[in-house]
């Protein structure tokens, strides 16, 4: 592989979150339990690192910023448009897969 400097490193992979973010915004239709069930985490998990990161650098951001950053909008307007009731089925699923406190 080709050595890259810290600073192409962070870029790349700046440039890479982007994308996710953007393919996540996209992919409304995607409910965030199906991302839980089959990934393990999803677009609050991705606001939650994005914030935990932000405080180790020592810049105070509030959940419902980084929540913002990630679903392009405020989260209680995205889930008024996009966020439907889960089933039984992914319920279930979720309970199986969900993430050991």
């Amino acid at each position: 592989m080709t050595e890259l400097t810290k600073k192409q490193q962070t870029e790349l992979e700046a440039a890479a979150f982007r994308r996710l973010v953007a393919h996540l915004r996209e992919r409304s239709d995607v409910q965030n339990i199906d991302l839980m069930n089959l990934a393990g985490f999803c677009r609050n998990c991705l606001s939650n690192w994005y914030r935990e990161a932000a405080e180790e650098a020592g810049l105070p951001i509030t959940k419902d910023e980084s929540r913002e950053m990630v679903y392009g909008m405020p989260y209680e307007d995205w889930k008024n448009l996009h966020q439907t009731e889960a089933s039984a089925v992914q319920k279930a699923a979720f309970e199986l897969n969900k993430p050991k406190e």
